[in-house]
């Protein structure tokens, strides 16, 4: 039942000419099916197919502590990823055939060579886990960390542990059978996976293994060609698919079809740059950490690119030249960036395991980083954010205003129904954050929470979103938000609206928000129509969990590491709840600091009606 509600509202939200390449796309699916093969028909003869580019002073510049620290555990058996540990495997058998289908949660086993990978039902099933798990470790980036140790020192047994790696992959997944085809931002982030190993550490490997590696890419090449994601797929899986042809196209230019793929996908990235990142900066998926994704592919594929001498257009530079400077609005002292919309911690590089913040380091390689963090006032206008930074009632200030869309293209697959939230940092520290992800596929009704109105800092009416989750990446009905003012200056402000309670109860949330002496205050006001007195409006502060909060008369004092830092007062009698972790659906205070895990975090809450003149939520900073 799950699945039928799912195509349904997936079909709502395509347009006649998206139905009609579903239509074909899916006819060509089936037919694939009964035309399985084996490697034979991809053994194209020739050399090493390395990447032009600056892949070896990247692995040199990684802390040779931090790597050797690394590849010890991975040559121990050792994996993590996504906020989990899978089964240690003993040295002398690091990559068994069963590691590639191995849910690392449910310890259950996905199908393997045994079925076409599009009869994998993984969207709706739960009984073997999320699948998210299992193409973590199919994605191979491991190998980069052990291509690095072999680029540095010639360490065999890291070499050893590649070739082991690639060649039980080889045999446990031929092509277009099982789990690691079904999806194409797999293969693409596989692909560049295998090429930066083999462009680090080339010259060490064997014959068969350069044989495995061309076949490989080969048919990685000719699947994500046939499968492109379009139309309202056309996110950062769109990016990913192009650079990945893109650069298998320059590590292997004796291919026949080499020139061709190359100025295609060429073509491809510069169009989607230009889509997938506003003229300021702001990725269209509202998210900085999927920004920092796309931004990664979008510079790996330009840095082989130059290396060439065939640099990508210049929109390419372009976009990621503003969006770094979107990154450095951003950023707080320590580098670290507030979270935005969702984060699966995909990453194109692995390289540097120990960045201190994904978006910062990924922009530090195409622009220099600021000397000082900027000040004052700044309105992303197309991305839909307005930040304000600085020094108020003594403390370091920074404060972010989400008005802007829900997501990217139809589905809006990454966004969270989150118009007119504010982030809040105080003195470097977070202290109104976003609640982050969780889970995708297996998350389920927290999949809902972590994305929902309730979880985020504004105003929901009736415990309602303000817009409708139709599925796990889909929305039924988008929340339109807009900036109407914005005045800088030590008294400034800042106001907009959004229509997405507009449908449901006839009204539409305008909110200020302005400096006053002792901090900020906000202002919200439901307009334009008449609230049922059942109708009750809920405005929610979600507090980071190094924050705690209790009630002293009519306002919420915050605490962290022991000092009173801020108070919460609001204008307007209502009810004031605090709450941390609980059930699903009472008073929420969740924050998922990374995929998959979940910890309670205060959440501070006014419950009321709303009177026609707004209600005010005063936050003042105290002394320390």
């Amino acid at each position: 039942m799950n699945n039928f509600f799912w195509k349904l509202h997936r079909l709502r939200a395509m347009s006649p000419p998206e139905i009609a390449h579903r239509v074909v796309e899916k006819v060509r699916k089936s037919t694939a099916r009964g035309t399985l093969e084996g490697w034979e028909r991809y053994a194209n003869p020739g050399p090493v197919p390395m990447l032009p580019g600056p892949w070896d002073s990247l692995a040199r510049a990684v802390p040779e502590h931090d790597l050797n620290a690394r590849t010890t555990a991975l040559l121990a058996g050792e994996f993590t990823a996504l906020g989990q540990t899978w089964p240690p495997r003993a040295p002398g058998c690091l990559f068994p055939a069963e590691l590639w289908r191995l849910d690392p949660v449910t310890g259950a086993s996905w199908p393997g060579a045994d079925a076409y990978c599009f009869d994998i039902p993984y969207r709706h099933e739960r009984r073997l886990g999320d699948i998210k798990y299992v193409w973590e470790i199919n994605r191979l980036q491991f190998l980069q960390t052990l291509a690095a140790q072999v680029a540095r020192t010639g360490d065999p047994q890291a070499l050893a542990a590649i070739e082991q790696a690639i060649a039980s992959w080889y045999e446990a997944n031929p092509p277009f059978r099982g789990l690691g085809w079904n999806s194409g931002i797999e293969l693409a982030l596989r692909a560049i996976t295998l090429l930066i190993t083999a462009s680090l550490c080339g010259s060490h490997l064997s014959e068969p293994t350069v044989a495995r590696l061309r076949a490989l890419l080969r048919a990685h090449a000719l699947w994500l060609g046939r499968y492109p994601s379009r139309f309202s797929s056309a996110n950062n899986h769109r990016i990913a698919e192009a650079a990945g042809e893109f650069l298998i196209a320059l590590a292997l230019p004796e291919w026949p079809q080499a020139a061709t793929l190359e100025a295609r996908h060429r073509r491809v990235l510069a169009r989607e740059a230009e889509r997938q990142f506003h003229a300021d900066g702001v990725p269209a998926e509202q998210s900085p950490t999927y920004g920092a994704f796309s931004a990664e592919l979008l510079w790996c594929a330009q840095a082989s690119a130059s290396a060439a001498g065939r640099p990508l257009p210049a929109v390419v530079d372009a976009r990621l030249a503003a969006f770094a400077e979107f990154i450095a609005w951003l950023q707080d002292a320590e580098g670290q960036v507030p979270a935005i919309g969702d984060d699966d911690e995909g990453r194109v590089l692995w390289l540097d395991a120990a960045e201190p913040s994904y978006p910062v380091s990924v922009c530090r390689r195409f622009a220099l980083p600021a000397a000082t963090s900027p000040t004052g006032l700044h309105t992303f206008t197309e991305g839909g954010y307005t930040v304000v930074r600085e020094q108020r009632a003594g403390h370091r200030l920074a404060l972010l205003f989400d008005h802007g869309p829900l997501g990217y293209l139809t589905i809006a697959a990454h966004g969270h129904a989150d118009a007119l939230a504010i982030l809040v940092t105080l003195d470097g520290k977070p202290l109104f954050v976003d609640p982050g992800t969780y889970l995708y596929h297996s998350g389920g009704a927290w999949r809902d929470w972590f994305r929902g109105t309730r979880a985020h800092n504004t105003v929901n009416v009736d415990g309602v979103d303000q817009s409708r989750i139709s599925g796990p990446f889909n929305w039924s009905h988008k929340a339109r938000a807009r900036l109407e003012s914005a005045r800088d200056g030590a008294d400034w402000s800042i106001t907009a609206a959004h229509d997405g309670y507009r449908k449901p109860f006839g009204v539409l949330h305008r909110r200020t928000l302005s400096a006053t002496d002792q901090g900020f205050a906000i202002h919200d006001r439901l307009e334009g129509g008449l609230i049922a007195p059942a109708r009750r409006a809920e405005i929610v502060f979600q507090l980071a969990m190094d924050c705690e909060a209790r009630s002293v008369g009519d306002a919420i004092l915050i605490r962290r590491a022991g000092r009173d830092i801020a108070t919460v007062a609001f204008d307007t009698p209502g009810d004031l709840c605090l709450a941390q972790g609980g059930e699903l659906g009472e008073g929420g205070g969740w924050i998922s600091p990374r995929f998959g895990i979940k910890l309670p975090a205060t959440r501070i809450s006014w419950v009321g009606r709303i009177p026609q003149q707004g209600v005010t939520s005063a936050i003042n900073l105290l002394d320390t």
